[in-house]
């Protein structure tokens, strides 16, 4: 796996991972703010220092996968705070999967206008774009996934109607070992694969696959 481009495919993916995820939690902690909750504000969550939302498994995760999925820590939020909490979890929950849609709609944008007006970028630069788009992509889609501990899971308690609770309450603390059987025996991808395709090319004007 550790070709000499696979890690130069790292090196140059390492600065678009760090804006992704910090991206994908401050959007988390600015939302959760704006619904009234200051949790993630007062414990230095609402920051664009990616310091402060790294996880070294999560972070890892995200270059042996080839940047299919990863994540970073979760932001905390205190539904109490919010008069609302039903609409509050599902709008937190979303803003970090929507946020990094929006950064791959805009990296794929920058490497389409420059590949329609014929501007030669350097072939680092170009990776970057790629590369960013495909990060963020996967983010997006690994964190929808209605498993406990990510987004997805939040946003299904969210939307169901309340008597649903308990049974999500019996799953949840088997989710973690499930979602890492998705993971490692392949059905993540072969579920989420072509979704995540079809945004990456509908992005970057690009064939993925």
């Amino acid at each position: 796996m550790f070709t000499a481009e696979f890690l130069q495919r790292a090196i140059i993916a390492l600065p678009a991972i760090l804006f992704a995820l910090t991206v994908h939690e401050f959007f988390h902690a600015y939302i959760a703010f704006r619904f009234g909750d200051t949790t993630a504000r007062d414990m230095g969550r609402l920051t664009l220092n990616p310091l402060a939302h790294l996880d070294l498994m999560g972070t890892l995760m995200l270059f042996l996968s080839q940047f299919r999925f990863g994540w970073a820590k979760p932001v905390p939020v205190n539904l109490m705070n919010i008069r609302d909490p039903r609409k509050a979890s599902f709008w937190i929950s979303a803003a970090g999967p929507l946020s990094n849609l929006g950064l791959a709609l805009i990296f794929g944008t920058l490497l389409r206008i420059a590949n329609t007006v014929g501007l030669g970028l350097p072939e680092a630069v170009s990776m970057f774009l790629v590369l960013s788009v495909i990060i963020n992509v996967s983010l997006a889609f690994f964190n929808l996934i209605p498993l406990s501990p990510l987004d997805g899971s939040h946003i299904l308690r969210s939307v169901l109607p309340a008597e649903h609770g308990q049974m999500l309450d019996r799953i949840q603390p088997y989710s973690p070992f499930i979602l890492l059987g998705l993971i490692f025996t392949g059905i993540t991808w072969i579920i989420l694969g072509p979704f995540i395709s079809f945004f990456i090319s509908l992005f970057t004007g690009m064939n993925y696959g």
